[in-house]
């Protein structure tokens, strides 16, 4: 038999509400769904990322090429990307910052992008070493490059 407490909120049962079995059972549920579907979203956003840091490098390779319409040759090894954010010592016709900061110096993992002047000073590449910062490998840790100028 239902018995009914009458309170300023209007009538209640006791038997409203529910049980901490009930809870659980939710609870295993919605820890189950999570469980499924979390790899196939972190799968996506390491793929996200990988896209990024090649747009970003193909981002970067571009103000490397404006920088060279400017001062005429591409930065050297020793000044780096880091000429397309302050101008290096002895550049006329400079007219940066070609990149917005310091943070397109690094790939979205944080590692910083490797660039060197290749084939006497006629072409270079930019290298982002994925997410292990490390040469070589597959998947999200395979090396992405920017290739320019010949």
């Amino acid at each position: 038999m239902r018995r009914v407490v009458a309170g300023a909120r209007g009538r209640l049962s006791r038997e409203d509400g529910y049980t901490l079995t009930e809870m659980l059972v939710v609870m295993a549920i919605i820890g189950l769904i999570a469980a499924v579907l979390t790899p196939g979203l972190l799968g996506q956003l390491g793929r996200a990322r990988v896209k990024s840091a090649q747009m970003q490098l193909d981002t970067v390779a571009a103000a490397v090429e404006a920088y060279r319409s400017d001062v005429g040759h591409y930065p050297t090894d020793a000044e780096g990307i880091g000429a397309l954010l302050a101008e290096p010592a002895g550049n006329d016709g400079w007219s940066g910052p070609y990149i917005k900061s310091g943070k397109m110096q690094q790939d979205p993992w944080g590692n910083p992008i490797v660039y060197k002047q290749e084939a006497g000073g006629r072409s270079f590449s930019l290298t982002s070493y994925g997410r292990d910062g490390q040469a070589g490998g597959t998947g999200q840790d395979r090396d992405l490059q920017a290739n320019i100028g010949g």
